[in-house]
């Protein structure tokens, strides 16, 4: 467990822009920053960190958090994970005791995955630089592609030994349970046989965002093996292919930083390109490339530009990427290295500024590019050529943005030759036809939904207790919303003094409202509510007022998340407004009525629903003695409710 004062070191520590931007490009808007919703997919940013008070939230999706929530939220982590993750980036000491064998197993399987995961990764890498087998082979080899051995230990290269359970016997003496081996693909089990997946290769690690160890590829390096050159991990409750880049780790940063993606097919290019200089680049591992690795890619920067080698047949098949990264609103250019060469090949051959003139020099929008592969096979066949231009016409209709539309149309106008009208023709056909589509989809969808009989006539007389439900969670809320955003003003209040004479004096908002209810004895119906309440009173009883950052940060998910929401959406005032000689009011200018106001109407609330129960139990009651005391007790509910209701301004009928 770790002790309070650590945990309070590290909220204190952590600068919610600061933890918020390693993963989001976000741009200073005012007081706050913006940037595009990691958790949702947005083109237009509608999520805001407020460094004044250490939240985010999402005005899309409506998710919200303080640095700790964002780090669960975004890398999947526990409570105490995420405190651990800031406490190492901020070089913040943990002393907590080791975990015994029982509590190990007691662990999820996501964090065994990560821990089994880890520890190949360091396996891996003590066998490349540390065993014979691994520096003669293993090592070799990346020297002779060129690494340097400061990126060779930057991206944690490794090597599993040639031989059949080499790693799994290793893993397995060092505690590790081999039904998490066998669930990241790190070991194969087969009946009673286990053996290691990747054995004799060389190891790429796969990292996630924050740097943890997803995954595994694997190269093997002889040349007879009648195996698969190179091998990936499985997917497994970690890693999912479709979602993850190679190199997005270190890449980030620098993406970030030049606005721009380059996107390479294989793992060597990556490492070559990174140690050439070229740092913003990433690879989709030889896989397809797939919407969740481009929008991964989106959240860093709105422009990709794809590295090809000249290989005919995978350019050819990149197309469907290539419309997939236009259907997402990004920009998208195409790079064509010289035969023979990969991004690989040519960094290891030129200067570093050589490469990167390369690059910008030879690279193409996706309208040239496209017709430069395609005209090769259209010669003077006309009717190959109308193919030629609906192939490209349709990659401009997925398009969304309809200014990008027209621009790429008229290129391709002046590129083919073909009239600019009949290309807009063509686009707005293939446009009418996918809208088309879409209508009678969701025609059919809603002739399958099935409409409730009270849709137009809710029958909202004869279920009184779902009327007075929603109002008593309405001014609930009212209560703890006042009392976590106003609970440490004050206001007036008159009293009695021991002389029996009316006196003034000023209290916290918060006094008043948990003396007035702890007073009545009234309980929260809603479990949250009842938790703020209560951490308020607490508070309250050792003559403390909390403050705001006691419920951002509070070790209670629920209180924590419930204060969240209630500051993010409060609105500030422009000071602009006294400036024009505007004046307004503002809540808690006119606390006082707010705070006795809300008071009345949560009783009035509460009243009604213990009359509403009273009824009930006067239905069913035979005693005649019992039944007139429910009766005793319905009367004075209901005048108890009158006095409520007039000092509300309120009229009961009934």
């Amino acid at each position: 467990m770790i002790p309070k004062q650590t945990i309070d070191e590290i909220f204190d520590a952590a600068i919610i822009e600061d933890v918020v931007g390693e993963f989001v490009p976000l741009k200073k808007r005012g007081a706050n920053f913006l940037g595009n919703c990691p958790f949702h997919n947005e083109k237009t940013p509608s999520f805001t960190v407020s460094p004044a008070k250490g939240i985010y939230k999402c005005f899309g999706c409506g998710k919200a958090g303080n640095s700790v929530n964002f780090v669960m939220e975004h890398e999947h982590y526990s409570y105490p994970e995420a405190l651990k993750f800031l406490a190492n980036k901020y070089n913040i000491e943990i002393e907590e005791e080791e975990l015994t064998d029982e509590q190990k197993e007691a662990a999820d399987e996501r964090e065994s995955l990560y821990i089994v995961s880890n520890y190949a990764a360091n396996y891996f890498k003590k066998q490349l630089h540390e065993s014979d087998e691994g520096k003669a082979i293993g090592l070799s080899y990346f020297l002779e592609r060129g690494f340097r051995e400061d990126i060779i230990d930057k991206f944690q290269l490794g090597y599993n030994p040639d031989g059949w359970t080499a790693f799994t016997d290793e893993a397995e003496k060092a505690g590790h349970n081999i039904k998490y081996l066998d669930k990241s693909g790190l070991s194969i089990v087969k009946g009673n046989k286990k053996f290691d997946r990747f054995k004799g290769r060389v190891i790429f690690p796969i990292h996630n965002l924050s740097g943890r160890v997803l995954g595994f590829g694997g190269r093997i390096l002889k040349s007879d093996d009648k195996s698969a050159k190179y091998l990936n991990s499985p997917e497994s409750e970690i890693y999912h292919k479709s979602k993850v880049l190679y190199g997005i780790y270190y890449a980030k940063k620098a993406i970030t930083q030049e606005d721009i993606c380059y996107l390479v097919e294989g793992y060597t290019d990556v490492i070559s390109l990174y140690q050439s200089g070229v740092e913003n680049v990433v690879s989709s591992s030889g896989t397809s490339l797939t919407e969740g690795q481009i929008r991964l890619i989106r959240r860093f920067t709105p422009n990709i530009t794809i590295l090809f080698d000249g290989d005919a047949a995978g350019i050819k098949a990149s197309f469907r990427g290539i419309d997939m990264i236009l259907q997402e609103g990004m920009n998208v250019r195409v790079v064509l290295f010289p035969d023979g060469e990969d991004p690989d090949s040519y960094a290891k051959g030129h200067s570093t500024e050589e490469l990167k003139e390369y690059i910008t020099d030879n690279a193409q929008d996706f309208i040239r590019f496209k017709t430069a592969v395609l005209i090769k096979d259209v010669g003077d066949d006309p009717i190959k050529k109308a193919e030629l231009v609906k192939d490209i016409v349709g990659s401009i209709a997925i398009i969304p943005d309809q200014i990008k539309r027209s621009v790429y149309t008229k290129e391709c106008s002046n590129l083919l030759d073909i009239p600019e009208q009949a290309l807009i023709n063509e686009t707005n056909k293939i446009l009418r036809k996918n809208i088309s589509k879409q209508v009678k989809y969701a025609s059919s969808q809603s002739q399958h939904q099935e409409i409730p009989d009270d849709a137009f006539f809710p029958e909202e007389y004869q279920d009184k207790k779902e009327v007075v439900g929603s109002d008593l969670a309405h001014w609930e809320r009212e209560i703890v919303r006042l009392l976590v955003s106003f609970g440490d003003k004050t206001i007036e209040v008159e009293s009695v003094n021991e002389n029996e004479e009316k006196v003034v004096e000023e209290v916290s908002a918060a006094l008043y409202i948990v003396s007035s209810i702890n007073n009545d004895k009234i309980s929260f119906d809603d479990e949250t509510y009842q938790k703020v309440f209560n951490f308020y009173s607490e508070k309250l009883n050792e003559e403390k007022l909390p403050s705001h950052q006691d419920f951002i940060n509070n070790s209670d998910q629920d209180i924590s998340q419930f204060s969240i929401n209630i500051y993010s959406n409060q609105h500030e005032l422009s000071p602009n407004w006294e400036a024009h000689k505007i004046f307004t009011v503002t809540e808690d200018q006119q606390l006082k009525k707010a705070v006795i106001n809300t008071l009345y109407a949560f009783q009035l609330s509460k009243l009604t629903q213990l009359i509403l129960k009273n009824q009930e139990q006067l239905k069913t009651e035979t005693s005649e003695e019992a039944h007139l005391k429910l009766l005793q007790e319905q009367l004075n509910y209901q005048q108890i409710k009158k006095q409520l209701a007039a000092k509300l301004g309120r009229i009961i009928l009934r």
